[in-house]
């Protein structure tokens, strides 16, 4: 009979933006402005393609067979992009970049090995507006209160607008006029949306509340007057 251990994995990955240091953040800002175009494939291929996954990002996997029910199992991807699935344990299963079809067909083929025609399913867990979001984060930099990654919802409603308040608001001397937003195509060639939030509220124009994606970096410049 099929039957497998119900065990969890915990792991515990840190979050905090301290955790990326400074370092990281002077030098996504010096790519952001300097005439060398760098590109992030893992995070293009994640708009276009649908969302991948990632380290931090909890899985619901369920493994069965004709002849058994399937069997639940709740994992969180390792700091590694790897997860470790009972019967599996020789070696973790790389999964970090994975689509949720790539890996399914991944641990098919892994669980093949030890039973006839194995039935997974695997899915994101149910996303609460906290840890690391599936869909992936917006980088908010510059005059902001908190600067670092934003975590695009479920829904992938977030505009400029709201991304700006889940940064902890501009601070007093940002140039709501110049609101830079940099982002890769699909052929990863990187273009600049300049984004006037004052457009936006004084001429009430919600249309150019411009809707982020995936890999986007938002930039709020520093007025001079």
């Amino acid at each position: 009979m099929f039957r497998l251990a119900r065990k969890p994995l915990l792991v515990v990955v840190p979050l905090c933006m301290c955790a990326v240091g400074c370092t990281s953040v002077c030098d996504a800002v010096s790519r952001l402005f300097s005439d060398e175009e760098t590109v992030d494939t893992q995070v293009v291929a994640q708009w276009w393609d649908g969302p991948r996954i990632r380290p931090g990002i909890a899985l619901i996997i369920q493994v069965g067979t004709p002849a058994a029910p399937p069997t639940t199992m709740n994992v969180l991807v390792d700091p590694n992009g790897e997860i470790t699935m009972p019967l599996l344990l020789q070696e973790p299963v790389a999964c970090n970049g994975l689509t949720l079809e790539a890996l399914k067909k991944k641990l098919v083929k892994e669980y093949s090995r030890y039973y006839r025609q194995p039935q997974v399913t695997v899915t994101f867990a149910p996303y609460d507006g906290h840890g690391v979001s599936p869909w992936g984060t917006v980088t908010v930099l510059g005059e902001v209160g908190s600067p670092g990654p934003v975590n695009i919802p479920s829904t992938m409603d977030l505009p400029v607008t709201k991304v700006l308040q889940m940064a902890g608001g501009l601070k007093p001397y940002a140039d709501r006029s110049k609101i830079c937003v940099t982002r890769c195509d699909r052929d990863g060639r990187q273009n600049r949306t300049y984004v006037d939030l004052k457009e936006i509220g004084k001429d009430g124009r919600p249309d150019k509340d411009m809707l982020l994606r995936a890999g986007d970096v938002v930039w709020v410049p520093e007025t001079w007057y």
